[in-house]
């Protein structure tokens, strides 16, 4: 049987990846490499290691599958398995810094319209540290309490690096002369 994997649904190719059907395995590795693979590439800022996470976060996924609960979208369990590879993968450069607990309460002013360019130029030039709890905060959208889980670090600290990572982001991107 051919697979098209943008027809086959999500129950389709899981129940095809665990029938150890290659076609279906590649379906789902195409359907979700591109965006998983971004994820990586986010938080390692590395084009080599988001390929690494992305290999071993597949061979991940594909062991566990036959305990996917079902529990959430395919897509959002890979990403999770993603997301864990690339902290462990960068773990061991993952510098945090202390911060003010009355500077949290302060609101960052972005000033102006950010343009998508350099708004990811910048994310990738943060600290590994900082960079981390941003992407996965501000852009995958975890809460800091599981975040805090991922990265082995109290509530307090993801809240910090975030608050950090807000405060260079905007000292980087002023220099530059946007609308």
């Amino acid at each position: 049987m051919v697979y098209a994997h943008n027809s086959m649904t999500e129950s389709e190719l899981i129940e095809g990846c665990l029938a150890d059907d290659r076609l279906a395995q590649r379906a789902l590795y195409e359907r979700y490499s591109r965006a998983m693979y971004t994820a990586a590439y986010r938080i390692t800022n590395d084009f080599d290691a988001a390929n690494d996470v992305l290999q071993d976060a597949f061979i991940k996924v594909f062991r566990a599958l036959p305990r996917f609960r079902r529990e959430s979208t395919l897509g959002a369990w890979i990403k999770t398995i993603v997301v864990r590879t690339a902290l462990s993968h960068i773990r061991k450069q993952i510098r945090f810094e202390a911060l003010d607990p009355q500077l949290l309460e302060q609101p960052i002013d972005w000033g102006h319209r950010l343009d998508a360019e350099y708004l990811e130029k910048a994310i990738l030039a943060l600290p590994e540290g900082y960079r981390a709890v941003f992407v996965l905060v501000e852009i995958e959208g975890y809460p800091h309490k599981e975040v805090a889980d991922m990265l082995g670090i109290s509530v307090g600290t993801s809240k910090s690096q975030l608050f950090y990572a807000k405060k260079r982001l905007r000292a980087s991107l002023s220099q530059y002369d946007l609308p």
